[in-house]
């Protein structure tokens, strides 16, 4: 597993429908390493913010079980935090996740991601499923900087690759 491996694989972005949007990329590692990255709150911190936003995911809180919450807060500094909230509803090691995101309120979008190994490769599939339009016009923003944390993943996944 080497970083340049890692860089050739790309992200798509598209929209299934007015509420739904489908976000997917392989990566050079096994599912259990990554679904591990997705879940570790020491190892989601290092790779989930993209580094050219100059922001930093300041905590990560993660009970990762079904009922259990998370917490996210972004920022650049104090004066400027940004949270995303909501509760597990999915736990299926190392092949799915699901959670709600509950930060704008009732009828928050719902997020499940899949992992499927293939190969020594994994498949990730995250699948967005919005409230409304206008949510999902918000969500597709921040869809398309995930091109640069999932670059940020691979880094992760091949300093990892022996040790997790």
């Amino acid at each position: 597993m080497d970083a340049k491996r890692g860089s050739e694989n790309r992200t798509t972005v598209e929209r299934k429908s007015e509420r739904e949007l489908v976000v997917t990329r392989t990566f050079n590692a096994p599912a259990r390493i990554v679904f591990e990255a997705w879940t570790r709150p020491e190892l989601f911190k290092q790779w989930w913010v993209p580094k050219s936003m100059g922001m930093h995911l300041r905590s990560c809180e993660m009970d990762v079980r079904v009922g259990g919450g998370y917490r996210l807060t972004f920022g650049h500094d104090a004066s400027d935090a940004a949270e995303f909230f909501g509760r597990y509803v999915e736990v299926t090691p190392p092949s799915r996740l699901a959670w709600t995101n509950e930060e704008g309120g009732d009828g928050g979008s719902v997020t499940t991601v899949t992992f499927e190994e293939k190969g020594g490769k994994t498949l990730v599939v995250i699948n967005e499923l919005c409230a409304s339009k206008e949510a999902l016009d918000a969500a597709a923003g921040a869809a398309e900087a995930m091109n640069e944390t999932f670059v940020q993943l691979d880094e992760l996944l091949v300093s990892l690759g022996a040790s997790v």
